[in-house]
Parts: C-alpha cells; structure tokens; sequence
C-alpha cells in the first residue's frame, strides 16, 4: 500500500443506533413521524401527489412506503377493512349505534356480548368515547383479521401491539377502542379511531397507509408472533385455493399477468417454490376453463372472462350465505332461497328464524325467514336498517321495492283533476271490497307517508293533491327509502303462542282471509297445524262454530278479540299508574303525549297520556322517534291517521 492510499481520509458511517426509550421513539421512528408531520412536499420532492381521490398525502404516508420492507412471501397475511365515517353533527349518536352492534350478544369467545378494550383496560367506557367522539369530523373504523387468529389466540395483545406501531408511523398518540369477535370462521377485531391526533387536530391518515401500510404493519406483527409461514403451510393454502369458489390470491397473481385479457404461463420457473406456485396457477386457470370464467386457447395460455372476479367475489359471497343457512338450521334441513328484491312482484312471509350482521363494517344486516313455503330464505336488508329491532321468531312479510305500488295506481286512477277524495274512494271500494273501510284506509295511510316526504298535499281531512307522475315519484321514494327489501311486522308473538291467546293475532287473519298459500312441509306445515289449534280455540271461547265442513266465525271477530286484548292490558296499566283508561272511538280524534309503547298479542299499541287518562292507539314505527311529544291520531278499526306536534279536538 502506497504512502498515497494511507494518507487518504475514508470515512466510514455506520447507520444511526436506536436508542428509543419511555419517552423518546428509535432514530428511524422519529424520522418518520416528523416527515408524516411536515405536510405535502414540493411537486420535485420525492413524495410526488397522486391523482387519485382520498388524501393525498397525510400521516402514515412515508411509513407506508417503508412498512412491511423486511417481509417475504412467508410472512403472516392479514386482511383489514377500513371505512372513514364523516359525522355531520352525529359523532355521539353514530358511535353509540355502531358500539350496540359491536357489544351484541354471542360475539365472544365464550358465546357472551362483546366487550369493549383500550390501550390500557379490557374494559374500556364506550359511553365517554362516543362524547369525546361527539364533535369530531369523521371516525375511522377498521376490521382486521388475521389469517392465523386462532393461533394469535391472544387478539387483545395483538391489537395493542399493532396500534403502538401506527402511533410510532403516524407520529400521534390515537385515541380508540375496539372488541374481538369469534362468531365467525375468522376471527376479528373491530377498532374505532377517532378522527382527531393528540393536539386535537382532525386526523388525516394518507390514503397509501389505510389501503397498504396499515395491513402490512399488522402483517408485520402477525409475523413477529408467529414466526414465518412454514413451507408446507404455503403449500397447504395454495393447494386449497385451486378449487375454491371465490377471489383467491391465486387470482390476483394471474390477474397481475394478464395481458389484453390473456395468461401466458409458458415460461417454467426454476426454482421449487416457483415451479409449486406455477403448476397451482395452472390448475387454477383449468378450474376457472371447468367454471367457464376462462378458455384455453393453447397449451400453456388462457384467456380470462373480463367477469371473472366479480363472478367469483359473487360465488364467494353466495357461499357465506349457504353456511348461514346451514347455521341456522343446524337441527333440521331445509331448501334455501335468496330473496331477491328486485324481482317484480317478490313477496315472502315466514318466521324470522336466525338474524345478523352480512358486512359489519358498513353495519349491512340480513334476516333467515322461514317461509310458508317450506323453503329458507336468505334476505339483504336495507343499510341503515336497525338488526336489532327484528326479534328472532317473529312473523313478518318481506316484499321487493322494484314495483310500483298498487295503491299509487289506484289513487292516480281515481283522483279528477289531480285530486283524490276519501269518499269518492269509499264508496267505490263498497261495490267490490269486503273491508272497504280498512281498504280505503290503507290509501290514506300510502297518502300520509308520500304527504312526509312532499310528494302529495293535504287539502283538508279526507281530500288530497296528488301529482301527474305520482306512481313514478312513488317508486323513487320506495326506492330511495329501502335500497332493498321491504320487512313488514306482522307479529312479535311466537307462532305457538298466538294458538290459544286472547286478542288479534295473525293466526285469525289468516283464517280470515287465507292470503297465504301454504306448503305441506317446514314452517307452512306447522302454519297449517297452528290454524286448526286456533279454529278449535275459538269454537271453545264462543267466538267460532262448525257447521259440517265450514267454520261460522263471529262477526266482527278481529274487533271483539282486540277489545278484549286492550282492556286486560288497560286494567294493569290503570292500576299500575293510577290513570284512567279511555277507549279509543271508532273514527273520533285522540290526542296526547307518547310515553311508551305496549306490546299486546294483538300487536304493538303506543300510549297516549294527558296526566289524567291514557289511550292505547295503534303503534307504528314512524312514531318511534317521537317518544316524549305531542302526538294526534284518528283510529278506524285497526287503522290509524298520525299528526305530529298538533292537538286535534278538545283531548282524550
């Protein structure tokens, strides 16, 4: 070595020591969070903007480029959902909701209610982070779910572990809480982030971080846990995902391949792993050809239905269903059915027989009917419809909202001059109705709710201005209302219960009118039975007779059987409260405060007081809300005409 090379001056920098502690984060962390903090770049810089929608740039976003460098095709996979609720003003109500679905019974482990957690307690206070929560802009909410949750065994630990990694990329200390669920095949967490950081500021996670840092952070974890993924584990999971019936990985790497639409998986690997990971992608491709989403055009390549993912997210989805049906049946088979709400003239009534949550993040529930037609019925409810308002055992009927509605038809038809009058109607529907009064009033009631959302207008009682394009406009309302299925009460009294009870019940509708076609098998076959326990409890109480092969019932039986039902339920409420009881007459005005509602056998009734007396009127779930204000009602038989926050005729 030449006297030259020693002189000359190398510097040799090594890489900067973490020396994190208690209250001072590693070297690299720091640099992280103080980036995250620093604000979009200049267009030079090396974070350049996106065009693409969310965030551009916010915490998390360098983190997300570096989260997950260490990990191999071994490590842990871990699936997250993520959803940004904007609040507008309903930041304490909306985590309220959302905390009723997370904490309902048969989530945990032990088969008990969930139970909410923290960074610091497994108790958390759901109450006191819905009102921190109360003035926030929006609220993240997350569901990950490790592929190995089972064998985390301890979600809890895990959870705390992967949200101090987000508190070190984010650069913020996060305020959340969550709950493990094990009613599933996959066991999980949900985590409700507040949309604020530490100084309390509106938190903005960079779009990167929610869709790609934040899963490969908690695959990270995953990985840390565990160890690596086992050869024959990949293996195993590979192999199984050749036939599935839904979107795999397997998928997406030939999705990642595809070229205007074409596989060409000619070129052999070289190594084992590569040359195992190629022939599954081949059996893959053969399976799609046996399913026809994909077409063998020559030996080696394939070309891929456009369709074929959202075809086999569909098949996976159909699948869930199919293990719904099967749990909530798991005593006795039956055929299965997804109702299909967009079917013209779809209609369904059965006993709610299994009910839950189909995507919980976006709180999107479903019901299991069993139907009068022997069959179990899979039905999408509605988004923001309530689960927990439908009690299992129930009797309800579902209908489609594609039609329009019968009754709009009929008062466009009957309406001169764009105006529909109660009694021109009546006295057309005595000609060919058997009830022509509850015909009639099923109209107004169709009025009033059009009346609420602007559609119609209310000359005076009994005339209406109805609009040209009323069916029209009705169908829109229906459909923006229920973006699905349409679930009507019909009884919350066990079919079983209502045989020998005295009031109104379904059962005497039905044997009324026999609307429902029955079948011989499932739930239609113990419908059949019921009735004709009932027709025998009627003809004991005197309210029914044989004659040979015809059943006489007693005029007006529905009427008698309800009045009886209200005036057992009045005698307790009056002895109770020391208020005296009203009756409600037939087509007279009643007025008062709702205090509660009153579940009968002969359906729900809300309860009118005025200080003095109370009335039992009809319930209906549009007055739900209204609970503690001034309500109006004018009731004809089993039909009721609300006005909200008026007083009509001189009180109870």
């Amino acid at each position: 070595m030449t006297s030259r090379d020693e002189d000359r001056f190398r510097p040799k920098v090594g890489p900067p020591k973490s020396r994190g502690s208690a209250t001072r984060s590693p070297f690299a962390q720091r640099v992280l969070a103080e980036v995250a903090r620093a604000g979009p770049p200049s267009r030079s810089g090396l974070l350049k903007s996106r065009k693409r929608g969310g965030a551009r740039l916010g915490r998390g976003s360098v983190a997300a480029r570096f989260a997950g460098g260490a990990l191999t095709s071994r490590a842990r996979r871990v699936v997250i959902k993520s959803r940004i609720v904007v609040f507008q003003g309903r930041g304490r109500q909306s985590t309220r909701d959302h905390k009723r679905y997370l904490e309902r019974e048969g989530v945990d482990r032990q088969g008990g209610a969930g139970q909410l957690y923290d960074g610091s307690t497994d108790q958390a206070d759901g109450d006191a982070f819905a009102e921190r929560s109360a003035q926030d802009r929006h609220q993240f909410r997350f569901i990950v779910s490790p592929e190995d949750a089972t064998a985390i065994d301890d979600l809890k630990s895990y959870t705390r572990e992967l949200l101090k990694q987000m508190e070190r990329d984010v650069g913020t200390r996060l305020d959340w809480v969550a709950v493990d669920h094990w009613d599933t095949d996959n066991p999980h967490t949900h985590i409700l982030l507040r949309g604020k950081d530490e100084r309390g500021q509106d938190l903005v996670l960079a779009r990167d971080y929610i869709s790609h840092g934040m899963r490969l952070r908690a695959a990270e974890v995953a990985t840390q846990w565990l160890g690596p993924r086992t050869e024959l584990e990949i293996r195993e999971s590979l192999a199984r995902e050749v036939s599935q019936e839904r979107w795999t990985s397997l998928d997406r790497s030939i999705e990642r391949q595809l070229h205007d639409g074409i596989a060409d998986l000619r070129k052999f690997p070289l190594d084992a792993q590569s040359r195992f990971r190629h022939a599954k992608l081949i059996g893959r491709l053969d399976r799609l050809v046996e399913m026809g989403l994909a077409e063998s055009t020559e030996r080696g390549v394939w070309t891929v239905a456009p369709q074929a993912e959202a075809t086999l997210r569909a098949m996976g989805e159909r699948g869930d269903i199919i293990r719904t049906h099967q749990r909530a049946f798991s005593a006795g088979a039956r055929d299965y059915a997804i109702f299909d709400a967009t079917q013209p003239g779809a209609r369904l009534t059965g006993r709610i027989a299994a009910k839950g949550l189909a995507d919980e993040l976006n709180e999107r529930g479903y019901l299991i009917v069993d139907g009068v037609d022997g069959d179990a019925h899979y039905v999408a409810l509605p988004p923001n419809a309530d689960v927990a308002e439908f009690r299992t055992g129930s009797l309800v009927t579902v209908r489609g909202g594609a039609d329009p509605r019968p009754a709009d038809r009929t008062i466009r038809d009957l309406a001169e001059n764009g105006v529909y009058r109660v009694d021109r109607h009546l006295a057309e529907a005595r000609t060919h109705e058997r009830n022509p009064e509850a015909f009639v009033q099923a109209h107004v009631r169709r009025l009033e709710a059009l009346r609420r959302a602007g559609i119609v207008e209310r000359v005076e009682e009994g005339v209406w201005r109805v609009p040209k394009y009323l069916i029209e406009r009705g169908r829109a309302y229906d459909a923006k209302r229920t973006q699905g299925a349409v679930v009507e009460l019909r009884s919350e009294l066990p079919l079983k219960q209502q045989v020998r009870a005295m009031g109104a019940t379904w059962l005497d509708r039905q044997l009324l009118s026999r609307s429902e076609v029955l079948a011989p098998k499932g739930f239609g076959a113990e419908v059949r039975q019921a009735l004709a326990e009932r027709e025998g409890f009627l003809v004991e109480s005197g309210l029914a007779e044989r004659r040979g092969q015809r059943m006489i019932f007693a005029q007006d039986l529905l009427t008698t059987l309800r009045a009886r039902d209200v005036e057992q339920a009045a005698r307790t409420i009056a002895a109770a409260s020391g208020l005296m009881h009203r009756p409600v007459a037939d087509g007279q005005p009643v007025s008062g405060v709702y205090s509660r509602s009153v579940a009968l056998v002969s359906g729900r009734f809300a309860m009118l007081e005025d200080g003095v007396g109370f009335t039992l009127v009809p319930w209906r779930p549009f007055i739900g809300k209204r609970l503690g204000r001034p309500l109006s009602a004018i009731v004809r038989g089993e039909h009721v005409s609300w006005e909200f926050g008026k007083r009509r005729g001189i009180g109870l």
